[in-house]
């Protein structure tokens, strides 16, 4: 795999994990925490196919399979879920 895809996918990842974070950080609401979740799960997926794919990396890829299926479980709850959220 070419190093300039490989660097994109990186960026990628950290820069939209950022972004997510920012946005649940917020608390503007369950769409839009919904949304953070969803990009949460692209940056998951595009770190999990750049750990693996550089072969330097392969943590950071096992980390995001994780990352993955809880950042699921939140767009599950946020966007799909019908039950409303209780408050703690």
């Amino acid at each position: 795999m070419s190093e300039f895809v490989l660097q994109c996918l990186q960026y990628y990842g950290a820069a939209a994990g950022t972004v997510a974070a920012l946005i649940v950080s917020l608390d503007l609401g369950r769409r839009w925490t919904g949304a953070g979740f969803v990009i949460f799960v692209t940056s998951s997926i595009t770190l999990i196919a750049w750990g693996f794919l550089s072969g330097e990396a392969e943590g950071i890829g096992v980390q995001n399979m994780v990352l993955f299926v809880i950042n699921c479980l939140g767009v599950w709850r946020y966007l799909l879920s019908k039950r409303p959220r209780q408050n703690a």
